[in-house]
């Protein structure tokens, strides 16, 4: 039997048993999908916001159904370094619209060959590694475009730093 959720429980019940279901960032992000849990219990999602890591979905008598992201293959820059050079990469990231978490020792961004190659070019160091990524929302998520060359022109909001003579 499905069991339909609109809402994460808004005030849940602790010390009960905890059960996990297992979903990836891009499908917690989603409105509506179906998981199931680690039991089998299947759940169908028809939100009004996207889920995040940890929501309390559903809860009976026994049990706490939770929302567990997936860890996910990401790149990892160390904040060991000074405010104005990570204060640049952040800047350099957020123009390209790729999604970035930014937590006190480190900055995360998704590992995929757009973030690679932007690391490389400005000379940042980086590590590969494996987490749950919370990364916010970005233009890539709205405008239906990737990380590629920005079609939609100059006048949504933001500069990207381009020259016009």
């Amino acid at each position: 039997m499905l069991t339909v959720i609109h809402a994460p429980v808004p005030h849940p019940v602790s010390g009960k048993k905890v059960i996990r279901l297992q979903a990836d960032r891009r499908k917690i992000a989603k409105r509506l999908w179906r998981g199931v849990a680690e039991d089998g219990r299947e759940f169908g999602f028809e939100l009004e916001a996207p889920l995040q890591d940890g929501d309390v979905v559903f809860q009976d008598a026994h049990a706490s159904y939770v929302i567990a992201q997936e860890p996910e293959p990401v790149l990892e820059v160390p904040l060991d370094i000074h405010a104005d050079a990570a204060a640049t990469i952040g800047w350099q990231i957020g123009n390209m619209h790729l999604p970035v978490a930014i937590e006190e020792t480190r900055l995360l961004v998704a590992d995929d060959p757009a973030s690679r190659k932007l690391l490389d070019r400005l000379g940042v160091h980086y590590h590969a590694a494996h987490a749950v990524f919370r990364g916010g929302k970005h233009a890539d998520d709205f405008h239906g475009h990737g990380h590629g060359r920005h079609e939609h022109g100059d006048a949504h909001g933001h500069s990207h730093g381009h020259h016009h003579h």
